[in-house]
């Protein structure tokens, strides 16, 4: 059975109706490189590109002609088609003419740009190789076009397939079989062109788990200091796709090696072989990414994985003392305001800042089991938000393991985790009676005295056997039936309530220890 490369009609439709009109039409960029990543190495699984780019020699206002439903999107000849597809990759896709670009003053943008007449031009703007190559449709296809991509080609050719061709003119096919980032033509002009190039060389390699070509890492750690041109939008962007990886330690540390972390988070670099005390293996730098790279291999959010990284950022600017018995007290609290000030330079949404900073300030909680109480869990809860223990949990959990703990979630988390959903739960209480002891009274025309907790805890019994009967008419009849026993009658039917009450509590609670593993 061929393999076959997945074009969207949508793409298939564009590329057809340019071609109509006597255009070339090519699909570009990044998608080129998700299609065929899959089938040159077997742990890429196949997946649908996030965007799709057709790359073509009609002028802006000749595509717009073309397609009436679009809108021009810069002023650099790239043009949005909308379609009818529900697939929010495929509702916009963009065309841009061939172009060759000239001046980049801003290190982002060019000054102007000029149209090429062929693909190859257009291709040898792009960053990077794997990133400049395209596919021409080389007859009326289907959905699906056949392909065999594997080993064996000549990749200084144009490779032909059944269907397709691929333009390839600087062998990007061949560094991704070897699995490299390597910049188009001169990394020195291709960075300087635009700043953004050089995180993003980091953010491919991290995702893809790629290296980086000598000459293009040589430019990097060159350029670094144009990172300073980029707006913290941008960097915050490229820097959440690395920390989203599951290489996101990997990451970080190339950015530290390439020179580009200290424009980013220089906070990180003063724990750069930092000594902790006797409770730590690591240095504080080393200890922060073995935090991030268990949060990220676990799969947890984006507020974990940013507070594993700065939980302990405070740490070298409250070091006292050196060797085994120094100390780091309160690092915790100058760690949120060192959290909340980079969140904030990278112009991170306030409530991201929020949530971060509040895993960082709370990140030591204690907990000991026996030793702290159900209000202290209580008064942790009111600080630290209900709907943020489970992430805390996990925080803690990639703090120990980036300690050298052996257990990410020993016994006293789960203790702990079982005495927040035991105060969490909503107390067993006559509280819950859609009745009171005023109306009780009311009913009955009796004054206060034990005569009304007695009802109350025989009308508990029977809604927590039946929930439906927790409504004001039943209530009130039931309450009058009750109201006609006898004293001795009334006493012994409260006692079998409220022993009723009690196996329902500590039914409850074997359930909620069976949940945390906790005895």
């Amino acid at each position: 059975m061929k393999e076959k490369i997945t074009i969207p009609k949508e793409v298939l439709e564009i590329i057809k109706k340019l071609k109509e009109k006597g255009f070339y039409a090519y699909i570009v960029g990044g998608c080129v490189r998700d299609l065929l990543l899959p089938f040159i190495h077997k742990e890429f699984k196949r997946i649908s590109p996030k965007d799709w780019d057709i790359a073509t020699n009609a002028k802006p206002e000749q595509v717009a002609k073309i397609f009436p439903k679009h809108f021009i999107d810069n002023k650099f000849g790239t043009v949005k088609v909308l379609t009818k597809s529900k697939d929010p990759a495929l509702k916009e896709i963009e065309i841009t003419t061939f172009r060759i670009e000239e001046k980049y003053t801003d290190k982002r943008h060019p000054e102007k740009v000029k149209w090429a007449k062929t693909i190859e031009e257009d291709l040898a703007r792009r960053d990077f190789t794997i990133n400049a190559m395209a596919i021409e449709i080389t007859q009326n296809s289907k959905l699906k076009i056949p392909a065999r991509l594997a080993g064996g080609q000549n990749h200084n050719a144009k490779l032909k397939t059944e269907g397709l061709r691929i333009i390839d003119p600087f062998n990007g096919r061949k560094d991704l079989e070897k699995k490299i980032i390597r910049a188009v033509g001169e990394p020195d002009e291709r960075f300087q062109e635009d700043a953004l190039r050089l995180m993003r060389a980091v953010r491919f390699a991290t995702t893809l788990n790629f290296e980086i070509e000598p000459e293009t890492y040589r430019a990097i750690k060159k350029n670094a200091g144009l990172l300073e041109f980029i707006s913290k939008e941008r960097i915050r962007d490229e820097l959440m796709k690395i920390i989203m990886s599951e290489n996101a330690a990997k990451g970080i540390d190339l950015l530290r090696e390439t020179n580009l972390l200290q424009y980013i988070i220089p906070e990180l670099l003063e724990g750069y072989k930092m000594e902790q005390n006797k409770h730590h293996i690591y240095d504080v730098y080393e200890h922060s990414l073995r935090s991030l790279d268990f949060a990220a291999k676990k799969g947890f959010n984006k507020y974990v994985r940013l507070a594993a990284l700065f939980h302990d950022i405070g740490k070298p600017r409250t070091k006292r003392g050196e060797g085994p018995n120094s100390t780091f007290y309160n690092h915790e609290i100058v760690g949120a305001k060192m959290t909340a000030q980079i969140l904030n330079r990278l112009r991170f949404p306030k409530k991201d800042i929020e949530k971060v900073v509040k895993l960082v300030r709370y990140h030591l909680f204690y907990y000991n089991v026996g030793e702290v109480t159900e209000s202290s869990v209580r008064r942790l809860l009111r600080k630290v938000g209900k709907e943020n223990i489970e992430e805390l949990v996990q925080l803690r959990m990639a703090d120990r393991i980036g300690s050298g703990c052996p257990k990410a979630l020993p016994y006293r988390l789960r203790h702990f985790l079982y005495v927040v959903d035991k105060v969490s739960q909503d107390p067993i209480s006559t509280i819950m009676l859609k009745i009171n002891g005023h109306k009780i009274m009311e009913i009955l025309k009796i004054d206060p005295g034990p005569k009304i907790g007695q009802i109350m805890d025989i009308l508990l019994s029977e809604v927590l056997e039946d929930p439906q009967k927790n409504n004001e008419n039943y209530l009130i009849s039931r309450t009058k039936e009750i109201g006609q026993l006898s004293e001795k009658d009334l006493s012994e039917m409260a006692s079998m309530a409220r022993k009723k009450i009690n196996e329902i509590v500590q039914k409850r609670d074997e359930m909620t220890k069976k949940k945390y593993w906790v005895s």
